[in-house]
């Protein structure tokens, strides 16, 4: 890449899930390219400035970029009280998260200057919504699982909205894995992370697995007390390299 490149920004609408419109902002590297492209799921925190900023991030790394609002249909008003109705409704329906992300791939691929290749980035519960969509669809060439929790769920934790334990789509996986995971954190905690890790083995799936002492859930997020910049540098290298080898 050039340094440092030029990038275009702004909001598209897409087609989300059931032909809703579904606003998403995307970030352009300067040239004809072609560029791969990343599709960021966003977290429980909603539609937020991080990931709006980490949109713009890979498309300096030479990345078409694209994060939908996934929390559309919950209303207009600041991301932080869309997120608390979200949360206090108890989530997205998994179904919906995928139809939603689904047209965010489908923007991505029309694009004159991308490559073809697509990678998913999420974390928190975009970290488990990436997993459920690479799981359930085969139109994405890598995936980025952050911390994402419930992969492993219990039968008590299964509902309308999340009927299936991602950890049980595991033999669907359609294409390779990277995990980034704090060893301080609690959901998932390192033994949830084995257990993902022992199943994607079992099935013989491409992944890999990074885990950091020192650091807990959420620690690229450069906003909160959580943050860990020594650990979030070495990790944001990784994803990089990861993304780099499976969408040039």
């Amino acid at each position: 890449m050039s340094f440092y490149r030029g990038m275009s920004c702004g909001n598209v609408s897409i087609t989300g899930d059931g032909g809703m419109p579904i606003t998403a902002y995307v970030a352009k590297p300067e040239g004809k390219g072609p560029f791969p492209g990343v599709v960021l799921i966003h977290h429980l925190p909603g539609w937020s400035e991080f990931y709006i900023e980490t949109t713009r991030r890979f498309a300096h790394h030479g990345y078409v970029a694209i994060c939908a609002n996934l929390y559309e249909r919950a209303g207009a008003g600041h991301p932080d009280d869309v997120a608390a109705k979200v949360r206090a409704e108890g989530g997205i329906p998994d179904a919906q998260m995928v139809g939603d992300t689904a047209g965010a791939v489908a923007w991505m691929r029309g694009q004159p200057e991308h490559n073809g290749k697509v990678g998913l980035f999420g974390s928190c519960s975009g970290g488990r919504h990436a997993v459920i969509y690479a799981s359930q669809r085969k139109d994405v060439d890598a995936c980025a699982d952050l911390w994402g929790g419930r992969v492993v769920m219990g039968p008590d934790e299964l509902n309308a909205k999340t009927p299936v334990a991602p950890i049980a789509m595991t033999k669907d996986l359609s294409c390779p894995l990277i995990g980034i995971f704090g060893n301080d954190d609690r959901a998932p905690n390192p033994d949830q992370v084995n257990q993902h890790e022992a199943e994607l083995r079992k099935h013989g799936k491409d992944h890999e697995f990074h885990r950091y002492d020192g650091a807990g859930h959420g620690f690229f997020y450069w906003h909160r007390p959580l943050y860990r910049p020594e650990q979030a540098m070495d990790a944001w290298g990784k994803l990089l390299a990861f993304f780099g080898k499976h969408l040039a």
